[in-house]
């Protein structure tokens, strides 16, 4: 079997909801993402086998086969075709691994797994909320009811109910929190963020660019105190959640381009990394977002390999609860873990997290000569995505 390569790996710079980045049409985003992986491999654009992409409201201006729509906007010819998929706060990450699947085959040799989320022009929970606005009902089916006797399945309790169970308080997510906001301030000056930012200029509200460029993560609090984040209110009475200590929403396109041995030959370019292992599992939907700690245990020991063995991690910080979960039962370093700061600080684009993520991994192993990286992430429905690269 063909082993699965990474070529180009590009991002975005993070938008706030409403900010820099809500001029762009999310398609309009995308295009541009799959233009530069292009470029940056300077491939023929013809040898596109397949874009596979990762996003989670697929209403809007998301829907209809947001990848198609993103290749018909791009450079790419119409020969290039285009799916679209949803497994939520994972779904760019379970592209990654549908296009190493591919190329590991044989099937195709190159192919490009990205992501898109426009959380300001399509809002989180707007394909259910909509349809039960419409009077089409809601995605929990009487069976469902039944086995999980009619729980209303919430991401934010989920957090509470990993908090409680780990044994954490406020202040240990708030300082998670800070953290992550200096780890991404110190990235961002020192210029660690540059090589995988694709610039955008700042559209107005007509759709027109401007001469201002977007080339840093919009949602880094500089001005962070443990005290400010303190004095955020609380999500639910005598709970331990913020939104200062949860993930910030995010506008964001990602992408990586992913070949075999052939696909390297026909392109003429050296990879940036190997990827070494690949895992999904489903766990408990109620507590939901426990998923990446037996993820993880079954990723490392499919892989022949332990938590030591890893030099960076990139754990999805949906919630604070959840990255310091995983390190508690992982016993993994915490000095690995998202060292160039994580969603709290730099904004969680659902469908785009987990292109984005693998590119922060990616250049993060480069910057610091290191090996092997670890990503994963918590998913709505109570799963998890892992996946072990190796930088070459």
């Amino acid at each position: 079997m063909s082993e699965a390569y990474i070529v180009a790996a590009v991002r975005t710079a993070g938008g706030r909801r409403g900010g820099r980045l809500a001029g762009w049409h999310p398609v309009e985003m995308a295009a541009r993402v799959l233009d530069e992986l292009v470029a940056r491999t300077g491939a023929d654009p013809a040898l596109v086998e397949d874009v596979i992409m990762g996003c989670v409201s697929q209403v809007g201006e998301q829907s209809t086969n947001v990848a198609r729509n993103a290749v018909m906007a791009s450079s790419l010819p119409d020969s290039v075709p285009g799916t679209s998929l949803d497994r939520q706060c994972g779904s760019s990450q379970q592209a990654v691994h549908f296009a190493a699947q591919a190329v590991m085959s044989g099937s195709m040799d190159v192919v490009i797994a990205a992501g898109v989320e426009s959380m300001t022009r399509v809002p989180m929970f707007s394909p259910s909320a909509l349809a039960q606005k419409a009077g089409m009902g809601f995605y929990q089916s009487p069976s469902i009811n039944r086995r999980y006797h009619d729980v209303v399945f919430s991401q934010f309790v989920g957090a509470e109910m990993m908090a409680k169970k780990y044994g954490f308080v406020r202040e240990d997510l708030d300082r998670f929190a800070l953290l992550s906001h200096q780890r991404a301030i110190a990235a961002t000056q020192a210029g660690a963020f540059d090589a995988e930012i694709l610039p955008l200029p700042v559209r107005d509200a007509n759709g027109v660019d401007t001469a201002d460029l977007h080339t840093k993560d919009e949602g880094i609090r500089y001005e962070a105190t443990f005290e400010s984040i303190q004095g955020v209110k609380l999500l639910q009475e005598g709970g331990v959640i913020s939104a200062a200590n949860a993930s910030q929403i995010c506008d964001g396109a990602t992408g990586v381009m992913v070949v075999n041995e052939r696909g390297l030959k026909a392109l003429g370019v050296k990879p940036l990394a190997r990827i070494h292992h690949m895992t999904v599992i489903g766990h408990d939907p109620v507590i939901m977002l426990e998923a990446p700690i037996p993820a993880t245990e079954r990723a490392l020991k499919k892989a022949g390999m332990n938590i030591a063995d890893i030099d960076l991690y990139e754990v999805n910080e949906a919630f604070a609860s959840v990255p310091l979960a995983w390190l508690k039962a992982l016993g993994a370093d915490a000095d690995r873990l998202n060292v160039n700061g994580g969603a709290i600080a730099l904004g969680h684009p659902l469908g785009g997290s987990g292109t984005k993520l693998m590119t922060t991994l990616i250049h993060a192993l480069g910057a610091r000569g290191k090996r092997y990286g670890l990503q994963t992430m918590c998913e709505g429905g109570g799963m998890a995505n892992v996946t072990v690269i190796e930088r070459l």
